[in-house]
């Protein structure tokens, strides 16, 4: 499997500049590309990456998307004057030229079919280009909002028609609605095209009634384009993780794309003049993670907006460092959506039941009427998560904003652990389990008696099942100590184990320790402390203990060579396990599991974003071949495609809708309908 971050930088993309004063035009700056890099630099991720050098788009390249007459017009300036060059910008909504405008551009499109040829070549895993101009909002024969040619829609195109790929997920999370790409590819089912932005009830740039969410596409390519429209500004972490529960994850794995391609702009980033969003750094980490999980984890980031320094330089570090397989760090803010956000989710998702199997079977996907955003009900309905954040922003003071981040980063930020996944295990026994995976020494039978004896008597009463906690101790221990990020125990008795893993765990300090166990957990501990969050997946109802706040029963048999179970990932487990956000996850396979080794290994992957990837698995000894995937999925090796889509069944989609409506009010991050109640 391909390995390696690839990070694409030309300085030369810096010459492109504004000539004159124009203040709609004048926060587009070089210093946005040579401070990220330089960030980059500061944090040591430049020499960690590999280099990929840039190269000049051709002409052929450029007109895979865009008319000869839009090339000659960009060719032409090359030569003129500042008078002419102004004159000619002026034929264009938001944008300048400058006699190297045309380089730049060229470089621009060069440098993402270069990470796109070195994903593709499996040169690399997944990789960054730091472009300007960007490129979404620039159409088949126009410049548009500081975008010259569309970087993202040729590089797309390119990999159609170079690599014959048939299915490539484009997501732009840029606060500017990408109306340009959405133009190029809105008829083409071969192309899902994802944006967020900043909308206003049409309000906002570009102001058009296409942004809305009901803009799904056209002929063939209906239901391939998603829009979510921010009604207003301030959204935060929580509401860009819910639009990636609620809506784009799902269709993305229903989707199954070859290739995943990010327009990657920070505007959407806290202290941004443009988006005025609070969302921090971090939560790039996030979903950069959630995206690492699709198409084989071939994943091309390409910069698009971003225009405060700052939070555009750590946002694009948090965006690297997670390519690189870094830890994700914890995600700050309340876990609770915003109701302007759910609202707008529910549109999206009722926009779309017509077009994707995950949404046939649900119920109450209505239209709403985006109450929330209607001006009486605009300050009762702020978000309450990011007070302090949106004061910063309102004031759009620089300073202010430059000095909440370093603090920010400093709070969030922690050592990566030497080693990042370990396990004991027989010598010899190596072989069996990906490279990566440090072996360490089993604990000794005296010591564990110890432990044992002194804390965890109630729960082990045989002697043999001793030897099979030391190794269960010993890499336990290592995670909480923060020697290493994560571990993997085989058990002979996996119920046993996670019990004394959780009591273990909160004996050490640990005040939140997320637990999902797999089949039939015969020790359930008591949770009604809140310091641990059971989740049983088990086939039938655990009839020892009724579902509550912190023990929760899902019940779910996969159907054989089905691949439904994502939906109960996405659509609870996740939302679920977000909102609690532990600072430690264990993760347990028992006896009976009702679960295919592909959903385990998702299960894992997703989870390893929480709880500063700190994750802990334990599995029957007898599983040697799920042991071999989950420990894939730990080392970051990307899970297996899931192949054809099977949607959950009308019954599983009530399993999960019960359970939603059941703990909604508890784990917030659950909302995905508006009800104006549920908010005030």
């Amino acid at each position: 499997m391909a390995s390696g971050t690839a990070l694409i930088y030309d300085e030369e993309m810096t010459s492109h500049k504004l000539l004159w004063s124009d203040p709609i035009c004048d926060i587009e700056v070089p210093e946005r590309l040579s401070s990220s890099y330089e960030q980059l630099r500061s944090y040591h991720l430049v020499e960690r990456c590999v280099h990929v050098p840039a190269r000049e788009g051709s002409e052929e390249e450029i007109l895979l998307v865009h008319s000869f007459e839009h090339l000659e017009v960009a060719k032409s300036t090359q030569t003129m004057n500042e008078d002419e060059l102004k004159r000619v910008s002026g034929n264009y909504d938001a944008f300048f030229f400058h006699p190297s405008t045309y380089h730049c551009a060229r470089l621009a499109v060069g440098a993402a079919l270069q990470l796109v040829d070195a994903v593709m070549a499996g040169k690399v895993r997944n990789g960054m280009a730091l472009v300007r101009p960007p490129g979404h909002h620039s159409q088949r024969n126009a410049a548009n909002g500081f975008c010259l040619f569309n970087n993202v829609a040729i590089a797309a195109e390119y990999a159609k028609q170079k690599y014959g790929l048939q299915r490539i997920l484009i997501v732009d999370w840029d606060v500017h609605h990408g109306q340009g790409t959405q133009y190029i590819f809105e008829e083409d089912p071969s192309v899902l095209y994802f944006s967020w932005h900043r909308y206003e009830h049409q309000e906002f740039w570009p102001s058009l009634k296409e942004s809305d969410y009901d803009a799904v596409g056209l002929g063939k390519g209906k239901g391939f384009n998603i829009n979510l429209p921010w009604n207003k500004v301030g959204m935060g972490n929580s509401d860009y993780l819910a639009a990636f529960f609620h809506v784009l994850l799902p269709m993305a794995f229903e989707f199954d794309p070859e290739l995943v391609i990010v327009s990657s702009g920070y505007d959407s980033g806290i202290g941004d003049p443009e988006g005025q969003m609070n969302a921090t750094p971090e939560v790039f980490a996030h979903l950069t993670h959630f995206l690492m999980q699709l198409a084989n984890g071939k994943l091309c980031v390409i910069l698009e907006g971003g225009y405060h320094l700052k939070s555009l330089g750590e946002s694009v570090c948090m965006t690297v460092k997670t390519l690189l397989g870094d830890p994700v760090p914890q995600i700050t803010g309340e876990m609770a959506p915003c109701l302007s956000a759910v609202e707008s989710i529910q549109n999206v998702r009722a926009a779309h039941k017509p077009y994707w199997k995950w949404l046939a079977y649900e119920g109450n996907t209505s239209f709403v009427q985006n109450l929330s955003t209607k001006s009486h009900l605009k300050k009762a309905n702020s978000n309450p998560s990011t007070e302090d954040e949106s004061q910063i922003t309102n004031n759009n003071n620089t300073v202010k904003v430059e000095m909440f981040l370093e603090l920010h980063m400093q709070n969030i930020l922690f050592p990566v652990p030497p080693i990042k996944t370990a396990t004991t295990g027989s010598e010899g026994s190596e072989h069996l389990l990906p490279e990566h995976i440090q072996l360490v020494k089993e604990m000794d039978k005296t010591e564990i008696k110890a432990l044992i004896s002194d804390f965890y008597a109630d729960l082990v009463k045989e002697d043999k099942t001793l030897l099979s906690l030391g190794s269960m101790f010993v890499i336990l221990d290592k995670i909480l100590k923060k020697e290493v990020c994560n571990g993997i125990a085989a058990s002979p008795t996996a119920a046993l184990s996670a019990a004394v893993a959780l009591r273990h765990a909160v004996r050490f300090g640990f005040q939140r320790v997320l637990c999902v166990f797999v089949g039939d957990m015969q020790m359930i501990p008591n949770t009604e402390d809140g310091k641990m969050l059971v989740i049983n997946i088990c086939e039938k109802e655990q009839s020892r203990k009724t579902s509550s706040k912190h023990y929760i029963s899902l019940n779910w048999k996969e159907d054989a060579g089905g691949n439904d179970f994502f939906s109960a990932v996405l659509g609870f487990i996740l939302p679920v396990a977000y909102s609690y956000q532990p600072n430690l996850t264990v993760i347990a396979v028992g006896p009976n599991r009702n679960l295919g080794i592909s959903g385990i290994s998702l299960l894992v992957a997703l989870l390893r974003g929480l709880a500063e990837s700190r994750v802990f698995a334990v599995i029957e000894d007898t599983e040697i071949s799920l042991m071999q995937s989950v420990a894939k999925a730990l080392v970051g090796a990307s899970i297996p495609p899931f192949g054809i889509y099977v949607p959950p069944t009308q019954e599983k989609v009530n399993t999960i809708k019960a359970l939603r409506d059941q703990f909604q009010q508890e784990w917030k991050m659950l909302q995905c309908s508006g009800k104006l109640s549920d908010f005030i």
